[in-house]
């Protein structure tokens, strides 16, 4: 799995983005109408394409499957209504996010191309019930993830990044490190030489 795993939340961002060297990356979409998300899906699943990226669509695992998208990242809330039967006769790969034992388990027992534990430190992005899991956390999800990879998420920089893989992290999903950047193509690019 990829090291950098960059997150975005318009596909206008992706496209400036991928470009820099991206390999994997999820558009992460909010609040949008459903024509706008297949729309931007679309576009992005074209781009990713022509510059041999993976994408990862959020949540919408709907639209992925109707726009021949190979693969999706579901929240808790996302896995009471997906279908993981028809994800998996598509041959659509789906990552899982989790933040406790509890989670952990049932995210396991679907058998996913990923799972992600986060906010590993305290993250801008949103409000969270969890407060950060640090990186001893990491190590043990790690442990009980085994094979499958794991992806930390949550307060990431490229200072940060080099203890979160020696922690055990396979990838680091990065938001708010690179959105708020001040040139966001040149701080992809740090975070690439990172996590080479």
């Amino acid at each position: 799995m990829e090291r950098f795993y960059l997150i975005t939340g318009h596909v206008a961002r992706l496209e400036l983005l991928v470009p820099q060297g991206v390999k994997l990356v999820q558009l992460r979409l909010k609040d949008q109408p459903e024509p706008e998300v297949r729309r931007q899906i679309a576009r992005a699943r074209d781009v990713c394409a022509v510059h041999g990226v993976q994408l990862v669509v959020n949540d919408y695992w709907q639209a992925a499957l109707d726009l021949n998208c190979s693969f999706v990242h579901l929240g808790q809330e996302d896995m009471e209504t997906a279908d993981f039967a028809a994800l998996r006769r598509a041959g659509v790969r789906f990552g899982l996010s989790t933040h406790d034992a509890a989670e952990l388990e049932r995210a396991l027992s679907q058998d996913p191309a990923y799972v992600a534990l986060g906010p590993v430190y305290p993250t801008l992005l949103k409000q969270m019930k969890w407060g950060p899991q640090g990186l001893d956390r990491v190590t043990e999800w790690k442990r009980r993830a085994g094979p499958v990879p794991l992806v930390a998420i949550g307060g990431l920089t490229p200072a940060r990044a080099p203890g979160v893989l020696a922690a055990g992290a396979d990838s680091l999903a990065v938001v708010t490190d690179v959105q708020q950047a001040a040139d966001p193509e040149a701080r992809v690019r740090d975070w690439l030489r990172v996590c080479g």
